[in-house]
């Protein structure tokens, strides 16, 4: 035999061996992967396919017509618990051939999950468990039969139903994920995100979320990365009407109605260190934030001690920290009620401006900057207001400076408020008000500087709200000084803290305390 053809025999025999190693290759994992996704699949989820397509020569697995359900539900009685999702399609790439063969379990580079609509039936109202649930019912489980380093999805669909109720906790359309840099092991499992990643990007449209017993969040988009946020049309909406809502309350307690056109966070860092959650921005921005709060007297005081907003930053239990705080073009409405049959007093700010900076928390600091705030709005849509307020987060006797300006007040504006909230109108201008407000946890000082002329009171009967009590406004008429006659009046006032009430309310008794001493 020629040498020539001893070696095309050689090539022969090798390439045979190749070609018989490789199908049998792919017959093993043909027949293994089918194995570990049913038969060796030990976690509480049923998976099944269509069609299951396996390429050998680039290492991708594509499964399609994907459906995931729970092997069995804790309760018979409670039906579907659990999670339930069908998904499109499933594309793994670049699998491990050996890990399929020895080790049962897929390992690749990256998994996409196409047009999956998933649905987490619970038998309680909370949308999010906490992480060691997420840990061992959710990670841990998938973990033995897939580890990838990214995982994509595209166009999903997820909601968390309340399986009696029916009622959706959460709902999220034309959802996107993509993580990479995934790592999971014992020590990231242990942790309250148990996977470590290296960066992340998420949106989603048409989100609804029962945040909690009282409340929803809306949001029309959602944007977000592991360095920035971005929110269209964010709400947070009442479940209940206002008298729904007093009727269940044991103290008194505000209700909150906001909405935003947009918010942004730049420059964003957040997560957990040792256990122990933090949060870094550059920037918070809220355009366009309609914010509603309402209060209702008919319920028991809260006669707990309300902490002023040094207090409120310094114990807080995790690192905070945003460089600055925005909010712009935006209104801020207060209502108080005594009772539903007299209407709300109201209160509110127009072309509401706000910038804070230095906003941060006093976990495990010895020394900050101030806290600086500058406000510029409109008074009942009507009078020029600014105010500039600081304090510092360290100082435990809660000091603080407030400095207010108003100018060109029609107080006939105010009546929204004293009419239904005290039984009484008033008309005249207040030119200039001017005041500064050092005060602290116990007490307070009050400088302020005041300028009106043409005030005048009415007082209305206690019996029929509409008629005028023409005694009573007499009275008050010869009490009130209703001109300084072109003078700047001034005026210096100390007031005590009522502490269980809140830093708005101690606000009120110093402005209080300066009209008291300059108008009567």
């Amino acid at each position: 035999m020629s040498k020539a053809k001893k070696i095309i025999i050689a090539i022969a025999v090798v390439l045979s061996i190749v070609v018989a190693f490789n199908l049998a290759i792919n017959y093993f994992v043909n027949k293994q992967l089918p194995k570990i996704i049913a038969d060796k699949n030990k976690t509480d989820y049923s998976i099944t396919y269509q069609t299951l397509t396996i390429d050998m020569v680039d290492k991708n697995i594509s499964a399609q017509g994907v459906a995931v359900i729970p092997k069995k539900n804790t309760k018979k009685s409670e039906g579907k618990l659990g999670i339930y999702s069908n998904i499109k399609s499933i594309e793994i790439r670049d699998f491990k051939i050996w890990e399929i063969l020895f080790n049962n379990k897929i390992k690749a580079n990256s998994i996409t999950i196409n047009n999956p609509e998933v649905v987490l039936y619970k038998d309680d109202n909370k949308g999010i468990q906490d992480s060691k649930k997420l840990s061992s019912d959710v990670v841990a489980p998938f973990q033995q039969i897939i580890a990838v380093s990214k995982i994509i999805m595209n166009k999903g669909t997820v909601k968390i139903v309340h399986i009696k109720t029916k009622k959706p906790i959460l709902n999220v359309n034309n959802m996107h994920l993509e993580v990479s840099g995934i790592i999971i092991n014992e020590e990231t499992l242990a942790q309250p995100i148990p996977f470590q990643y290296d960066k992340y990007s998420f949106s989603g449209d048409s989100i609804y979320y029962r945040a909690n017993d009282f409340y929803h969040i809306g949001m029309a988009h959602i944007e977000t990365t592991d360095k920035a946020l971005k929110i269209d049309k964010f709400e947070l909406i009442p479940e209940y009407s206002r008298r729904e809502f007093v009727s269940k309350l044991k103290k008194e307690k505000d209700l909150f109605t906001l909405q935003a056109n947009t918010i942004a966070i730049q420059n964003l860092n957040w997560g957990f260190k040792d256990s122990i959650p933090f949060i870094e921005a550059n920037k918070i921005s809220l355009n366009k934030l309609s914010a509603n709060i309402y209060r209702n007297k008919l319920p028991t005081d809260d006669l707990s001690k309300k902490p002023l907003y040094n207090k409120l930053l310094r114990d807080l239990k995790f690192p905070m920290k945003v460089d600055t705080l925005a909010i712009t073009n935006s209104q801020l409405v207060y209502e108080e009620e005594i009772n539903f049959a007299k209407g709300p007093g109201m209160l509110t700010f127009d072309a509401f401006n706000l910038t804070a900076t230095h906003l941060q928390s006093g976990y495990k600091q010895t020394k900050l900057k101030d806290v600086n705030i500058d406000i510029s709005c409109k008074f009942m849509n009507n009078s020029p207001f600014k105010v500039n307020w600081t304090f510092n987060v360290m100082d435990k006797t809660d000091g603080f400076k407030f400095h207010g300006k108003i100018t060109n007040l029609n107080t006939a504006d105010l009546s929204r408020f004293t009419k239904p909230y005290i039984n009484a109108t008033t008309t005249g201008t207040f030119d200039y008000l001017d005041f500064t407000i050092n005060g602290n946890d116990f007490s307070s000082t009050e400088n302020a500087a005041l300028k009106y002329h043409n005030l005048k009171v009415k007082l209305f009967q206690k019996n029929d709200r509409t008629k005028e009590s023409k005694f009573k406004s007499i009275i008050a008429n010869l009490v009130v000084k209703n001109d300084t006659n072109g003078e700047i009046k001034n005026a210096k006032v100390a007031t005590e803290r009522t502490p269980e009430k809140s830093f708005f309310n101690f606000l009120w008794l110093n402005v209080a305390g300066i009209l008291k001493h300059i108008l009567i």
